[in-house]
């Protein structure tokens, strides 16, 4: 089973709600997991994986692969929902995710499943895997890309800095970075946390390019990757401003479905919701 390049944003809406729903289902069959995290990230990963990256499914080692580093490992049901449609192994292994037995544990492991570039969950550590990436592209020649994705609590952790003046020091064009800026962590909002101000400030400040855009507006998220690819001699960051739970009504903006899985009364209301007709400009 091959992946499907989809080309428009309508297609690529009608993916994103698609892996929306895979979420659901497999948070709530595990009755474990992290959906709200995983819901905000959908469309930015939707479009990574079935319009941006150059990827062979059905060659997860293809040398001139795309790499793409969850940092935010926790999201985790997103990366295997994505995975799994773009042909890497069957859907129906989405439903054994965090059995003992199963390939989907609870954060990404490389050693497990096909199609995943980092073993992620320790936050902090992403963005330096993504350098090392990006590095070894650049002495290989290679054109391959890099793209990682950080949640904007995850920002709180000391490493990330590190690994962003390197990545600005390296001159790395091949590097993309997305903050899934949700505004949410585990225990509260990241203002309470521990502030982070302005993200975009913070990024350009260490020499990086730096795109601000809506996390859920999928033709805005196509053209940040093409601002992207145009950059030449510095890193982009792109700044996703998103609704951790989006989708899903009674999951947005609420802290308490960071890491709490759905009961399945409230899997059955969230598919509802999900399968309702999609509005226009929407994903």
């Amino acid at each position: 089973m091959g992946r499907a390049v989809l080309k428009t944003p309508e297609e690529l809406a009608a993916r994103a709600r698609d892996i929306r729903k895979h979420v659901i289902k497999m948070v709530g069959a595990a009755s474990s997991g992290h959906p709200g995290g995983s819901l905000s990230a959908a469309d930015i990963v939707t479009v990574l994986y079935f319009n941006e990256m150059n990827i062979r499914p059905e060659d997860p080692g293809w040398p001139r692969r795309d790499r793409f580093v969850l940092s935010k490992g926790h999201a985790a049901p997103v990366l295997y929902a994505a995975l799994a449609e773009a042909g890497y192994f069957p859907v129906d292994d989405l439903l054994t995710l965090r059995r003992i037995d199963s390939h989907l544990q609870g954060h990404p492991s490389m050693r497990s499943t096909p199609g995943v570039e980092m073993s992620t969950g320790s936050l902090g550590q992403g963005l330096s895997a993504a350098c090392g990436m990006a590095i070894a592209a650049k002495l290989d020649g290679a054109s391959r890309r890099v793209y990682v994705m950080l949640g904007d609590g995850e920002l709180e952790e000391g490493q990330i800095w590190e690994a962003v003046m390197t990545a600005a020091h390296r001159k790395l064009d091949n590097l993309t970075a997305f903050v899934d800026s949700n505004r949410l962590q585990i225990d509260g909002t990241v203002a309470e946390v521990k502030s982070m101000g302005r993200i975009g400030e913070k990024f350009a400040a260490f020499g990086w390019h730096v795109i601000e855009i809506d996390g859920h507006d999928i033709p805005a998220i196509m053209a940040a990757l093409a601002e992207a690819r145009r950059t030449q001699g510095q890193p982009t960051v792109v700044v996703a401003h998103t609704v951790k739970g989006k989708g899903v009504s009674f999951m947005e903006n609420r802290v308490e479905w960071h890491g709490t899985a759905p009961k399945p009364d409230q899997v059955q209301a969230a598919l509802a919701e999900l399968d309702a007709p999609l509005k226009g400009g929407d994903a």
